[in-house]
């Protein structure tokens, strides 16, 4: 019997063609495997029963960084053939596989860079098939060494043998490499062991940028005090908190508290940051009055060589505050007067790509940024148009959908200046190569003046514009595999609604093709506009205001006239108002730090709440009156206000139960952990099923996939 088999899904830079040609060996069968645009093709010859047992095996011993989307089985004239072999990727064709994430060193290959008698000791660019460079390499496809950053290092004989070698466990690994025949490392300014000297330099307070897999970081050490100071000032960023790298999980148990399902998260090949309790005290200028720390392991040998010689280690994208991380060795010229010194290497990185970031939400992942180590891997999605979506403009991503999948970008930024919105359109072109996609329906947030608004409006194609909100819960709802009709809770700080108002407190009735506002937020006067996002005490003066209390008379006036005082339902700008007046933040430096700086003061034993009034509008000017009148303690009064909020959406809620029993969550304010975990708390208490996101952001970093969700939906 003989069968031509196709394996689609991420199949390519996982050790698939090994995988087969091991598991035909094993079974005694005959033919050939190999690589195309389309993912893994293969022939096998043999007895039924061992073709048979090959085909489920496809699925059932996959190897570890591959996911098997589809099998195609059909049958075929036998031919005698004896052997097995792989065969050499032949070129053409519209590109339909899809590439895997980068995938932090494996426990082998740490083997090999412990090991003395290894040849590859201490070498800091180790890998095989199932770790290492993936995504941030590759140039395009299929996944082979030619069409990757690699194609410069020919292979020495060694590794060739390795390469070449079907029992190896670097057979056909495209960046495979060694001393000999591959990248090199080196210190800057200086020579000697760049890892000792690097270690020497963070010792004596320097900070010094260090190449990665998708970027350079900016490293100093953790408990280094004026350094932290120093890079601070350097890279213009005054409050917000400062990821850490510790060398295994007993560092980070000293530092936070670990859960169990933390503790998978960290160690799991995608090696996020991780935003956990913080439990011991780094240097102060590392997370500034911040109850939390994010920490994230080791995930490239270079990084496990280099931890060996130091303590805990700041490591911050390389660039100045909002602008793109610098990944290309050309451009080290903007890290001067930032950078003291430099730890790089001649290894390219092709796609720039930031750390992932997630909390942990109800004992699972709650991706906050989702970038390396999960881009471009898809979500899936059915769809029979190439999509494009363009997401909104703070936290961007696109998302490119063909098929049954959605390509979710990996973080782009905020699209405020020329840099960010340059890898915007360059990620774009990018992706549309690599997975064969020419967009025929592109896909815009209503907001006129986002960047990504106006370059969807410079496209010839089809365009559909899509309300922000709306955008949120088709994401929920896409997320979980469901299409709705749910009561959708978008909060978040801000969203161009159809009115001309600014939403953020919505209440919608939504599925993937249509939305109808069933209620929200009472909007009250934004005084000044923008500057009442970046200054919280302008919101406390308007929400006092409503309640006809005394409040700063040049505000009042601003407020009242309606000049430049846009009226809003945001739960973002609520939220600012109550840390306000608890005197958390009266001015902030990133977004969202008023909210979060609540959150952390609030205390999570209190579970007492305060109450809004609800009829046509939820008046959360209600929640304002009782946290001014409360004689509680500060961190007692913003529990009783994250309570508060949680128990008006349920309440809310419960009011349109008869149009739909289950409830999706969504927007940058769901990001708050407590109130989202007594948001969930209080529907699941009164029987509703409740979506929350999984595998894409709840903030805006998830617009981009909700855009393609409706247009998959109502542009067939």
């Amino acid at each position: 019997m003989r069968v031509a088999v196709r394996v689609a899904g991420v199949v390519q830079g996982v050790g698939f063609r090994p995988f087969v040609h091991q598991l035909a060996r094993r079974l005694a069968l005959a033919g050939f495997a190999g690589n195309d645009v389309h993912g893994v093709f293969a022939e096998v010859e043999g007895p039924p029963s061992q073709v048979r047992a090959f085909v489920a095996g496809l699925r059932s011993q996959a190897p570890p960084l591959a996911v098997v989307d589809e099998v195609g089985v059909e049958e075929i004239p036998a031919t005698g053939e004896t052997g097995f072999r792989i065969l050499a990727s032949p070129a053409g064709g519209d590109a339909d596989t899809l590439i895997s994430a980068d995938s932090a060193t494996c426990a082998d290959c740490l083997r090999d860079l412990r090991d003395p008698a290894d040849r590859r000791f201490r070498y800091p660019f180790v890998n095989c098939t199932n770790c290492g460079p993936r995504f941030t390499i590759v140039q395009g496809v299929p996944y082979d060494r030619p069409l990757t950053t690699m194609a410069g290092f020919a292979m020495c004989a060694e590794c060739k043998q390795e390469y070449e070698d079907p029992a190896d466990r670097r057979f056909h690994a495209q960046p495979v490499c060694c001393p000999t025949c591959g990248p090199t490392l080196r210190f800057e300014p200086g020579g000697g062991d760049p890892i000792r000297k690097t270690a020497e330099a963070l010792e004596q307070g320097a900070v010094v940028a260090v190449k990665g897999l998708g970027g350079y970081h900016l490293a100093v050490g953790a408990r280094h005090e004026e350094a932290a100071r120093r890079l601070r000032q350097r890279k213009h960023r005054e409050d917000k908190p400062f990821a850490v790298m510790v060398a295994d999980l007993t560092q980070a148990r000293e530092l936070a508290e670990v859960s169990t399902a933390a503790e998978e998260v960290l160690t799991n090949r995608r090696r996020p940051i991780v935003l956990l309790p913080k439990k011991a005290e780094l240097a102060d200028a590392v997370a500034p009055g911040n109850r939390r720390i994010g920490l994230m392991l080791p995930y490239t040998p270079l990084h496990h060589l280099l931890l060996e010689h130091t303590g805990p280690i700041v490591l911050t994208s390389a660039n100045v505050s909002d602008a793109p991380i610098v990944y290309r060795d050309e451009d080290l010229g903007r890290l001067e007067g930032i950078a003291d010194a430099f730890l790089t290497h001649d290894r390219p990185i092709h796609v720039r790509t930031d750390d992932s970031v997630v909390r942990i939400v109800r004992g699972r992942e709650q991706l906050q940024r989702r970038s390396r180590g999960y881009a471009p891997e898809p979500v899936r999605l059915e769809t029979k148009k190439h999509l494009l979506g363009c997401g909104a403009e703070l936290k961007n991503t696109f998302c490119l959908a063909k098929g049954r999948h959605a390509f979710v970008s990996h973080h782009i930024g905020d699209l405020e200046n020329y840099e960010t919105f340059k890898s915007f359109t360059e990620g774009i072109a990018h992706f549309e190569r690599l997975f064969a996609i020419d967009p025929v329906v592109v896909v815009h947030d209503l907001h006129p003046e986002y960047l990504s608004t106006k370059y969807a409006l410079d496209q010839d194609v089809e365009l559909l514009g899509v309300q922000h909100h709306h955008a949120h819960i088709a994401a929920c709802l896409a997320d979980n595999g469901e299409d709705g009709p749910v009561l959708g809770v978008a909060f978040d700080g801000t969203g161009f609604g159809p009115d001309g108002t600014v939403w953020g407190g919505e209440f919608l009735l939504a599925d993937l093709t249509t939305y109808r506002r069933l209620t929200h937020l009472k909007a009250v006067r934004m005084p000044g506009g923008a500057q009442a996002i970046r200054q919280p005490w302008r919101m406390a003066a308007s929400y006092v205001d409503e309640l006809g209390r005394p409040a700063r008379d040049d505000i009042v006036k601003l407020k009242r006239s309606g000049l430049n005082s846009p009226l809003t339902s945001s739960a973002g700008r609520l939220f600012d108002a109550a840390a306000a007046l608890l005197g958390v933040r009266d001015t902030v430096t990133y977004e969202g730090q008023a909210a979060i700086e609540l959150e952390q003061l609030a205390d999570p034993a209190e579970k007492s709440a305060y109450r809004a009034r609800i009829d046509e509008e939820i008046h959360g000017e209600d929640l304002i009156a009782a946290l001014l009148d409360d004689p509680g303690s500060r961190a007692k009064r913003a529990a009783r206000f994250h309570n508060g909020v949680a128990d008006a959406i349920a309440r809310t809620c419960d009011r349109f139960r008869d149009l739909s029993g289950t409830v999706a969550l969504s927007g940058g304010v769901f990001q708050n952990v407590l109130l989202l975990d007594r948001t969930v708390e209080e529907l699941e208490t009164q029987g509703f099923r409740v979506l929350t996101h999984r595998r894409v952001p709840t903030n805006d970093g998830g617009i981009s996939f909700g855009q393609v969700a409706v247009a998959s939906r109502t542009t067939r």
